[in-house]
């Protein structure tokens, strides 16, 4: 049978009451008064607000040593006051924008923040800030709450989650996956970490940092994923604009201080001071990633969410050495998307998003390039329109691609058809002038997923004009 604590007793009566609760108080680091008069009129949630210590956090220390928590009530948590609803919530955060305007140390508001949404879960807090963005309020002053936030996200910050014990085990589970894009930029994060807590030890030390630096560059990539892939998919399909517009302007200034910083030669102690600093931002990108954004993604995106962020992240370079696995869920999904592509109503379905015929012939006559397409069994099977240089008579499709070509040629595009099929090589590139001008000739093997021979492409692209821009005085 669970142990019952209530909170509304002063610290004196339950001490008497629960011999462990002492040492419970000092795991969330919570020591007692000196004074024990004073331990028969304060109450625990004195204690927090006073050390700037969310009551929530306490109370799950609580639950885990098995106790049952009473006197938790909305208006005894830490403070009276606590928001109680949303539009409290925003009158609040105004408030708080306004101090933080007016010069008041970021600190000294925090602790504010603290005792007023010690108990509030993240999403509601996000819920608030984003009617304050559609409200119009600058994206200026909401990142200032956004540095508000790290307040609350030093082991802190599980209780914050609507859902809270549910959305953890699925954030869990999807680290855990192999593949998943979330385990992904999971992975990328502790690499960071990793990475950051070597430069400042190093910095410390005196020690060179160049390699170092070189490797935390990968925070770029690491970026752009969250920018491309997940803040314009939880704004757009999901409303959810508060990450976009607040986290991803962070993302880009802490990447252009990086550039500047690396570009400095002057590396001083103020040099060296100014990079610290910067760390200590992108360690709190760490902790508001993992505590607000992770778990925003797992509330809102589906699989098939997922699914598509995973085909994405595959082009984008690894950061911190840390490889995309794959995830052979997503790949069979993936695989079964490509199987189902059709036509229908002359708008042909394809991977990569829909076109309707008369789009893909413009498209394809509006390349500046001329497209020549070979089947598997070396037939001349599409050209693109147009005036070209190295001329394809219509006339020649379904012909043999190599009664196409003077005798001095077929030998070549033999070889090279016949090494495309035998998956000796993907491509081979040639320079080429004619009628004066410069041409760049690019032959490619078209494979399906499955690396199968379909055909082989040519372009032509005329390059006269690069040519007579670097040559020009």
């Amino acid at each position: 049978m669970k142990q019952v604590i209530d909170l509304k007793q002063p610290v004196g009566i339950l001490l008497k009451e629960h011999d462990d609760l002492e040492a419970i108080l000092k795991e969330v680091d919570i020591h007692l008064p000196p004074v024990p008069e004073m331990l028969n009129v304060v109450k625990i949630s004195d204690i927090a607000a006073k050390k700037n210590i969310p009551l929530g956090h306490i109370i799950r220390k609580l639950r885990k040593h098995g106790y049952e928590v009473e006197g938790n009530e909305m208006l005894s948590f830490a403070d009276p006051n606590v928001a109680k609803d949303r539009d409290e919530r925003k009158k609040n955060l105004k408030g708080m924008l306004q101090k933080l305007n007016e010069g008041i140390p970021l600190d000294v508001v925090r602790q504010e923040f603290t005792r007023a949404f010690s108990h509030v879960e993240a999403a509601e807090i996000m819920a608030a800030e984003q009617e304050l963005i559609q409200e119009g309020t600058p994206i200026e002053e909401m990142q200032r709450l956004c540095d508000l936030h790290s307040a609350l996200f030093h082991d802190n910050t599980k209780q914050h989650i609507v859902n809270k014990d549910e959305v953890e085990e699925q954030k869990e589970q999807l680290y855990a996956t192999w593949g998943h894009p979330l385990a992904l930029l999971k992975k990328e994060n502790d690499a960071l970490a990793c990475l950051i807590k070597k430069l400042q030890q190093a910095l410390a030390n005196g020690e060179a940092v160049d390699a170092l630096l070189a490797e935390i560059g990968g925070i770029s990539s690491h970026y752009s994923k969250k920018g491309d892939l997940i803040y314009p998919f939880i704004a757009t399909k999901y409303g959810v604009t508060g990450p976009s517009k607040v986290m991803w302007t962070v993302d880009d200034d802490i990447r252009r201080d990086f550039r500047i910083l690396m570009r400095r030669e002057d590396r001083t102690q103020p040099w060296k001071e100014a990079l610290l600093a910067l760390l200590t931002k992108m360690e709190e990108m760490i902790y508001k990633e993992e505590n607000i954004l992770f778990p925003i993604c797992v509330r809102l995106l589906t699989a098939e969410d997922w699914y598509q962020i995973y085909r994405d992240a595959k082009d984008y370079e690894v950061a911190f050495q840390v490889p995309q696995e794959p995830w052979q869920e997503a790949e069979a999904y993936l695989a079964t998307s490509v199987a189902s592509t059709s036509i229908s109503d002359g708008v042909i379905s394809m991977p990569g998003g829909n076109l309707t015929i008369t789009q893909l012939i413009a498209i394809l006559n509006t390349l500046p390039v001329e497209i020549t397409v070979v089947d598997a069994n070396d037939h001349n099977q599409f050209f693109n329109e147009g005036p070209k240089d190295f001329k394809r008579p219509f006339a020649a499709l379904g012909r043999d691609v190599y009664s196409c070509h003077p005798p001095k040629i077929e030998a070549m595009v033999r070889m090279i058809i016949s090494e495309f099929k035998e998956g000796k090589r993907d491509k081979l590139e040639r320079w080429a002038e004619k009628n004066g001008k410069l041409f760049f000739v690019t032959y490619f093997a078209i494979r399906d997923s499955k690396g199968t021979y379909l055909g082989t492409l040519e372009t032509v692209q005329d390059m006269q004009f690069a040519k007579d821009y670097f040559l020009k005085d």
